[in-house]
């Protein structure tokens, strides 16, 4: 049994301590997923194609210039065709785009809010693993030494056999916890680092461990009336509805002015102005693709924002319930941990004085182990709840005037 946790304290433990090599605060581990994050530039890419198509519908049309020759008189031919661009479908045009990139602003913050609180909460549960492993070190060591003490009083005729087994099961199942709450902090520590989602080149090699403690969460922040999804989804909607109006206001393709001049003919000399208007007749197209595609796109916008109000209220009734449920229960351990340390003293005492038998020891060293355990598990819920609730709580923010 002293083998085994010599070899897990000789292998598994530096083996944390070789893999998460810099510390990082809660507050710097989402200032770095948000300065260097690959997720948050693509969430940003969003933003920049929203720009681009207001910035394609702001665009006026390009006029053409067209030279011909002819073989009647007059032989020269030179027409300016200008398109004419009608305001109430341009400003619907432009509308639809403004409602577009609004959407896509409020999505990105959205985004950013959603990587704080996986970024919040993978932290949050790689202290809590680290604060089991703590728990199994310092119960591994206490049975290891419950063993060897129950080995000297049975050597000393204090003590029988089956006293000595249940030592050795008890330290050996102390040693296994000690060994898959190690393996567990690994798993945490690359799951922060998975989160961060930071280039691997800005720091080779490096691996992160958190540093700050596992205290009692913060206030909860009280939510706003409308989330960011829902204001995202409902605006998308907006978008989507212009641009189907947009679509059905285009039956008719675009006019367009022609203004030219004729010249090389005998007959009358000079330069011949010449004038026209064009428009296309909807004779075999009108217009049916893309208005089926905009309504597609309006259905599939309304059914968006269903779902974001329903998964919305649903994630914030839950982060409720889970957040004071966690934060009773951490109370109600918070008072049991020291009582469970107390007993577990004094029943070890009771044994070394002959009063108390090794399986109360064994139960109260137990009880007590649970108990922190579980507080460990329900601050961390409570931190987990607090960081889902901080996003129905964020404040949109004004975006800057479009250019």
């Amino acid at each position: 049994m002293r083998l085994r946790i010599t070899l897990i304290a000789a292998f598994v433990l530096p083996a944390v301590q070789a893999l998460a090599q810099r510390p990082i605060t809660r507050t710097e581990a989402i200032r770095l997923a948000l300065e260097r994050g690959a997720r948050l530039r693509v969430a940003q890419s969003d933003t920049a194609v929203a720009n681009a198509a207001l910035i394609t519908a702001r665009a006026r049309p390009n006029p053409s210039l067209n030279a011909a020759y002819s073989k009647s008189a007059p032989n020269s031919h030179v027409i300016l065709d200008i398109p004419l661009d009608f305001p109430a479908t341009r400003a619907l045009r432009i509308r639809a785009a403004q409602t577009g990139l609004q959407a896509a602003q409020i999505k990105f913050q959205f985004d950013r809010a959603m990587i704080i609180m996986e970024v919040d909460t993978a932290y949050t549960r790689a202290i809590a693993a680290r604060e089991h492993v703590v728990l199994s070190r310092r119960n591994a060591l206490d049975a290891d030494s419950l063993m060897r003490m129950v080995e000297r009083r049975r050597d000393a005729g204090d003590a029988s056999d089956l006293d000595v087994e249940l030592a050795r099961v008890n330290a050996g199942q102390a040693a296994n916890v000690a060994a898959n709450d190690s393996l567990t902090m690994i798993s945490a520590y690359f799951d922060l680092e998975s989160v961060l989602d930071v280039d691997t080149a800005i720091q080779p090699g490096t691996q992160f461990m958190p540093s700050d403690s596992l205290t009692a969460p913060p206030p909860a922040d009280v939510p706003v009336a409308t989330s960011l999804s829902e204001l995202a989804a409902s605006l998308a909607v907006e978008s989507a509805s212009l641009n189907a109006r947009l679509q059905h206001r285009s039956l008719w393709t675009q006019f367009s002015l022609s203004l030219g001049v004729d010249y090389g003919s005998q007959d009358e000399p000079g330069i011949l102005p010449t004038f026209g208007v064009g428009f296309g007749l909807p004779l075999f197209d009108r217009n049916r693709g893309p208005i089926a595609q905009a309504e597609a796109e309006r259905q599939r916008a309304q059914a968006e924002l269903a779902l974001a109000r329903a998964e919305g209220r649903n994630a914030l009734d839950h982060a409720r319930r889970e957040r004071e449920q966690a934060v009773a229960k951490a109370a109600r351990l918070r008072t049991l941990v020291a009582s469970a340390d107390r007993v577990a003293t004094m029943a070890l005492t009771g044994y070394r004085e002959g009063a108390l038998t090794l399986v109360n020891v064994v139960e109260a060293q137990r009880g007590a182990r649970e108990i922190l355990g579980q507080y460990i598990d329900e601050l961390a819920a409570a931190w987990v709840a607090t960081a889902e609730l901080r996003v129905f709580s964020v404040v949109p923010e004004q975006p800057p005037p479009t250019p």
